[in-house]
């Protein structure tokens, strides 16, 4: 079971999408909130190319992803599970259902979402971006996260199209939460919809399931 964070287990989306809008600010970038928003989810380094172009990519990237990580630390301290986030990472405990984080976002972030889940017992691996040579929509993420708890069989749970792609394009399905601010037709692509985490609570899996290969005989 592989589970996304932001806007999936913890209720960060629009902390980082502020965050962003005052990183682009800081060098005189004004773009309107919805428009970072339709693109939080995908990771740093493709996030400022798809707000500000290709232009503001090659000028500021770096300088950008720096002032984004000084923006969003102050605002991480607010940021709470999302409800029934925690009751899910149980639930698939309970039921010896190997769970794993893979979120776009950095390291220092997903762990602190993770503490702040209380989910260090409860998951069997995280994985964030540095530790794929490219973020979401692209699959890298994913295949890193299987290699680090194979399964035979996995699913993606996800808020963001971004996810959907990502599970597409490595084979697997995808799940999506509207927890993170998509619409429904944003998320059509998913093999189901819910409302968040909560919701996946005693949720029968076995439809959505896909083969990945041989591994751990549980999943």
């Amino acid at each position: 079971m592989l589970l996304d964070i932001d806007g999936t287990l913890v209720d960060s989306t629009y902390h980082h999408a502020l965050a962003w809008q005052r990183a682009f600010r800081r060098h005189d970038l004004d773009f309107p909130f919805w428009r970072i928003h339709r693109s939080v989810g995908m990771g740093g380094d493709k996030l400022v190319g798809a707000v500000g172009g290709d232009e503001v990519e090659e000028r500021l990237g770096d300088a950008l992803r720096a002032a984004w990580e000084e923006e969003f630390e102050p605002l991480s301290g607010e940021v709470r599970p999302l409800p029934g986030a925690q009751d899910l990472l149980r639930d698939l405990a309970d039921r010896d259902i190997p769970a794993a984080l893979a979120s776009s976002g950095e390291r220092r972030f997903a762990e602190k979402a993770m503490q702040q889940l209380g989910a260090e017992s409860l998951v069997e691996a995280l994985t964030s971006s540095a530790d794929a040579q490219e973020s979401k929509p692209q699959p890298d993420l994913l295949a890193v996260t299987l290699e680090e708890v194979p399964a035979r069989r996995a699913v993606l749970v996800g808020d963001t199209p971004y996810d959907i792609e990502a599970a597409s394009r490595a084979g697997l399905a995808c799940v999506a939460v509207r927890s993170g601010g998509f619409a429904d037709t944003e998320l059509a692509e998913a093999d189901a919809i819910v409302d968040g985490p909560g919701d996946l609570v005693g949720f029968d899996w076995d439809p959505v399931l896909r083969d990945v290969g041989d591994a751990d005989p549980r999943v």
